[in-house]
């Protein structure tokens, strides 16, 4: 049989996707509120990979991931996402998103992304989200699985995602 270990706390990270620098500027203070002190933020990206939220914030679009100075417990993701939800849709105008607001967290092993989106790879969490193991970290950097969207499986995120990965090891080394 094997024990029961408390989980380490994890690195809470959010990506946006927008059109509109106010917008981001809003959100982030929404967030802020939620969840504490931004100890990570990345350049802002320019996002060409899908045109599936173009019709809802118009083009051309950007992206920007950010991360949380406080480490949280990993079981803590459903509940942010549905947190994140609601900002998406206090920023909403007319009934459309003006701004997508993706929570997940890394570790030492992976980064994990929530998800409203049921899928075969994807595992339950709990009042209507899923989790998805985006990344696993292997010979020094995160690598993608199959399923990893195409964005996240570029040198630019990877590097980001490996930055913060930095980040959280000082963290947990430092406790």
């Amino acid at each position: 049989m094997g024990r029961i270990k408390r989980q380490q706390p994890v690195k809470l990270i959010i990506g946006f996707i927008f059109k509109e620098e106010n917008t981001l500027k809003k959100a982030k203070g929404l967030l802020r509120r939620n969840f504490g002190i931004i100890d990570y933020e990345s350049q802002i990206l320019d996002f060409t990979h899908t045109d599936y939220y173009a019709k809802e914030f118009g083009k051309p679009l950007k992206r920007q991931f950010i991360s949380f100075a406080k480490l949280i417990p990993p079981e803590n993701l459903s509940q942010i996402k549905i947190t994140t939800n609601i900002i998406e849709q206090k920023l909403s105008r007319q009934e459309l998103r003006s701004i997508n607001i993706d929570p997940g967290y890394l570790n030492m092993a992976k980064l994990i992304l929530a998800s409203t989106k049921d899928y075969r790879h994807r595992i339950y969490l709990n009042r209507g989200i899923y989790a998805e193991i985006t990344l696993f970290y292997q010979n020094k950097s995160f690598t993608a699985w199959e399923w990893t969207y195409p964005d996240y499986k570029t040198a630019d995120y990877i590097a980001i995602f490996n930055h913060i990965r930095e980040i959280y090891a000082q963290q947990i080394k430092n406790k």
